[in-house]
């Protein structure tokens, strides 16, 4: 008998050479695909002095023409000892014929982005095109993200934020290896 939970006849995969293939429409991201580790840095103004992070970004697929991502970090200490989880989020990226990407991206704190941009020549530059916020979510107003592939299994990260009063700037920047 079939078992939902046990028995997934649809599992993602995390490698662009894994069943299910991936749909022709996420070429212009398939180096995207996998479990990516590495560390960052973060400023804003509304924070005190810059801060140091850990963070988890893993793509995968299904064989639809969308790619699932997930992200996560903790803030390091002095030491590079994690202090405490940071950032999480997850969300959808839809890519379309023309290298357009619709991109969804939801916040436990509250907020959800709804992202479009372009992938091509190994770098995808979404910005929000719309931000959703619980009532008690903090204020963000604009978002642009910026992730890059080099040869060497690299994926740069780069994060813009328009939030509590502040206009669009620089908040992350990371630098992040393959991992799976």
């Amino acid at each position: 008998m079939f078992d939902p939970v046990l028995d997934n006849p649809y599992p993602d995969s995390g490698r662009i050479d894994d069943v299910p293939a991936p749909h022709v429409l996420l070429g212009p991201v398939l180096g995207f695909i996998g479990t990516w580790h590495g560390r960052g840095q973060g400023a804003y103004p509304t924070i005190e002095g810059e801060f140091s992070y850990a963070q988890e970004v893993v793509f995968s697929h299904d064989g639809r023409p969308f790619l699932r991502y997930e992200a996560r970090a903790w803030l390091l200490g002095v030491d590079d000892a994690p202090l405490r989880p940071s950032a999480r989020e997850s969300g959808w990226w839809r890519l379309q014929a023309d290298g357009r990407v619709e991109a969804l991206i939801t916040q436990p704190t509250g907020i959800a982005e709804l992202a479009v941009g372009h992938a091509g020549e190994n770098t995808v530059d979404l910005s929000a095109d719309q931000v959703a916020l619980t009532p008690t979510a903090k204020e963000v107003r604009a978002t642009r993200r910026r992730y890059t592939l080099t040869g060497d299994d690299t994926l740069t990260f780069v994060h813009d934020l328009a939030a509590v009063g502040q206009p669009l700037q620089h908040h992350l920047s990371a630098r992040l290896r393959r991992t799976a």
